[in-house]
């Protein structure tokens, strides 16, 4: 059971495994609602039962992920689900990375994404995905989303193209929802979101996305599909190619400042 602020979550079944007690008490400033949208996938809304799924491996603590201040009376903060291993290895140097530096030509970046867009992204897959994979994917990538909570945060920069944060898909109420959390996440000082303008008439990143994670011990891997056929590189050379690019695609794109302008004008619009 999950109480706070109205809300209550019941969690039943052996595909969510939570040992509970007397449940979550949420610390002033954080709804129920709230919660219960960080917690998503592994509950779902409010009143509604838990039919989600199923644990094999991976630990979630369930008080990060809703924030920091949240006090556990009596309840085991763990979640056990099962990860793909790719997305395991993907969250680990995620969570082992100082420094990120990210560009998605097609889609809002998966660490950007609520998991309420995210899980209307994979719906729209054909050949469909299964209901179960749709939510095991969707707890994959929001558990990944716990990078932002590290201590010391790592240093992230996203590139967005602005045709992304203008499709409506899933629905204008998921795509308000999803630009709301971009404006949240944008705010963050450890932060940097741009926007790549569709009026711009010259474009470094049309030959696919980009994703560069550097280390604390100065070591570095990246991937793009221009490089290497898509496969992790950690080559100097290959490297410098990619932050090369990365480097090209910031200064064509909006400022940060710019930029949440510009999400601030969409989220009026929609």
């Amino acid at each position: 059971m999950f109480s706070g602020s109205g809300y209550r979550l019941v969690v039943t079944g052996p595909r969510v495994v939570v040992a509970t007690d007397r449940g979550f008490r949420v610390p002033p400033g954080i709804s129920g609602n709230i919660a219960a949208r960080r917690l998503d996938p592994f509950f779902v809304r409010a009143g509604r039962e838990s039919q989600r799924i199923r644990p094999r491996v991976g630990i979630v603590d369930v008080g990060r992920r809703i924030g920091r201040g949240v006090e556990a009376q009596g309840v085991r903060r763990e979640v056990a689900v099962r990860y793909p291993k790719k997305v395991r290895d993907l969250a680990n140097l995620e969570a082992r990375a100082v420094e990120l530096q990210l560009y998605d030509p097609l889609n809002i970046h998966g660490l950007l994404q609520t998991s309420e867009y995210a899980r209307g992204l994979l719906l729209m897959r054909r050949p469909a995905y299964t209901q179960d994979d749709v939510e095991r994917m969707v707890a994959g990538r929001v558990a990944r989303q716990t990078v932002f909570e590290k201590d010391p945060v790592p240093e992230l920069s996203f590139v967005l193209e602005e045709w992304t944060l203008r499709r409506p898909l899933g629905g204008r109420v998921l795509l308000r929802n999803q630009l709301e959390h971009l404006l949240e996440v944008g705010r963050l000082r450890n932060v940097e979101l741009q926007v790549m303008p569709m009026s711009r008439e010259e474009h470094a990143g049309i030959d696919g996305g980009i994703e560069v994670l550097k280390f604390g011990d100065g070591s570095a891997v990246g991937r793009s599909p221009v490089v290497a056929n898509g496969r992790p590189v950690t080559e100097r050379k290959q490297l410098h190619i990619l932050e090369l690019r990365y480097g090209i695609i910031r200064a064509q794109a909006l400022t940060p400042r710019e930029s949440t302008a510009l999400i601030e004008q969409l989220l009026g619009e929609t």
